[in-house]
């Protein structure tokens, strides 16, 4: 592979259709601003460099980023790419992951508003996310000692696995299918409504009004604290080893918790059954 070292790059397109090619401790930034370093291309590594322009990876086929600074101007950085190993990179503009398969990323420091929509295939570890409307209609994500912040997260996701991860975020996993969600800290408003096929196990769940309207919802020796309002119309099999605060109207399915401080069925199709133990 042809190796680049310690340079600087501003125009537009500066090395458009690449092939083989690693990039070294090299700047993308300067006064002509150009956009789309790296269009068309195939088969790059970027090691330790800096970027500061807009879209510098549209259509990459092969693409390895370690080391890296994307800073906020540079914003929408890998889009409508494939085969993405990312490692050790701070990523801190705006949309900076869309319509793009088969990604990795590891170690890294994600500050990236609308952040992973339209991907198939993330697999992430011991990396932290801060983004509103993270990973809107992605599918296949595997996620280990992840932490998120933010609000909007994982709406419409599919196929999807997380395990030791550590969620601050309000209206997740809206309308999520078939998602495994274990050994995990889980802060938000309004959790998980209208999804389908959600399993959480292990998991501490707080939050005003959770897990309502769902279908086929299950719960596994979980904790659930300042959980209000919860299991609104929803079908539920839920194991809970604490109290909960309040349960409202649970369409059919079984709540196994400790305590309930108030339980409110006002509407004749409810019939879900609520047991304390």
């Amino acid at each position: 592979m042809e190796t680049i070292q310690d340079q600087t790059f501003d125009e537009e397109r500066a090395l458009y259709g690449s092939r083989d090619l690693v990039a070294e401790r090299c700047r993308f930034d300067g006064p002509a601003d150009g956009e789309s370093a790296f269009k068309e291309c195939r088969e790059i590594t970027a090691k330790d460099c800096y970027f500061n322009l807009r879209y510098p990876f549209w259509h990459v086929n092969g693409l390895k980023i370690e080391g890296c600074e994307m800073t906020e101007l540079c914003r929408a950085a890998i889009w409508y790419s494939d085969g993405i190993d990312i490692t050790g990179t701070k990523m801190h503009g705006i949309k900076a992951l869309r319509e793009c398969g088969n990604v990795r990323i590891y170690d890294c420091d994600i500050i990236s508003p609308e952040f992973g929509w339209s991907v198939s295939g993330i697999d992430m570890k011991n990396s932290s996310v801060e983004s509103e409307y993270a990973f809107m209609r992605s599918s296949n994500l595997s996620f280990d000692r992840m932490k998120l912040k933010g609000k909007y997260s994982f709406q419409y996701i599919q196929n999807s696995v997380f395990t030791n991860c550590e969620f601050d975020t309000k209206d997740a996993f809206w309308h999520a299918k078939n998602v495994i969600v274990k050994d995990s800290y889980v802060k938000g408003e309004y959790l998980a409504w209208y999804s389908e096929n959600v399993l959480f196990e292990n998991c501490t769940i707080t939050g005003t009004q959770p897990l309502c309207y769902c279908k086929g919802l299950k719960l596994i020796n979980c904790r659930m604290e300042g959980c209000d309002l919860s299991f609104e119309k929803s079908v539920v099999e839920a194991d809970i080893r604490s109290s909960v605060d309040s349960i409202k109207n649970p369409k059919s399915g079984k709540i196994i918790c400790q305590s309930v401080g108030e339980i409110i069925m006002d509407d004749p199709e409810a019939k879900g059954q609520i047991v304390t133990a």
